[in-house]
């Protein structure tokens, strides 16, 4: 089995910024999240853990209590300009020509046809040991987006139909010969 886990809440998170490759650490709520996750049985069974390389998911990661590897392939979209503001200062022009075409990018940033062309490889290379162990993947939203994506074998623009909380879980079975999606957004953890 898969698990794909948002890393935990950082200050960005809480106050509304695209985070993008800023590098906040976790922030306190973001920690407790962290040790939520590893608390789940499914994630202590995990044979190891692979994850983006900025610092909230390493963080988040190396809460889980099992082997770390880095991989930068999981790495959040690059927003570009819009790094660290506020959605409402990004332009409405630019934003609704970002939601209709996902291979247009933020000025200076990245397209969600990119970060899906990264990402799809990253998830082929887990499937077979997916297939035989739970294997723990700890990175950001698009990712994650892209991720599913793949394993329903739909476009890049089916990411602004999905919503995924900080800190929570997403699996994808590998067992059967193709991805299954077993369950997206599990937050229960986290009350």
């Amino acid at each position: 089995m898969l698990l794909l886990v948002r890393h935990g809440r950082t200050e960005l998170n809480a106050a509304g910024l695209l985070q993008g490759r800023v590098d906040p650490p976790l922030d306190h709520a973001g920690r407790a999240q962290a040790a939520a996750l590893a608390a789940l049985p499914v994630v202590g069974r995990a044979s190891r853990a692979i994850c983006s390389p900025l610092l909230r998911a390493r963080e988040t990661a190396d809460a889980l209590g099992v082997p770390v590897t880095v991989d930068g392939r999981w790495t959040e979209l690059d927003y570009g300009t819009w790094e660290g503001r506020p959605f409402a200062e990004v332009p409405a022009g630019e934003w609704a020509r970002w939601r209709a075409d996902p291979g247009w990018s933020p000025p200076g940033g990245e397209s969600l046809s990119a970060v899906g062309a990264r990402v799809r490889p990253a998830v082929a290379a887990l499937a077979a040991e997916a297939a035989d162990s739970d294997v723990v993947v700890v990175t950001h939203v698009s990712p994650l987006k892209a991720a599913v994506a793949w394993a329903l074998e739909v476009g890049d623009e089916v990411a602004w139909s999905i919503h995924l909380d900080p800190a929570s879980l997403t699996r994808i079975s590998l067992a059967s010969g193709r991805p299954v999606v077993h369950s997206l957004n599990e937050t229960a953890h986290l009350a």
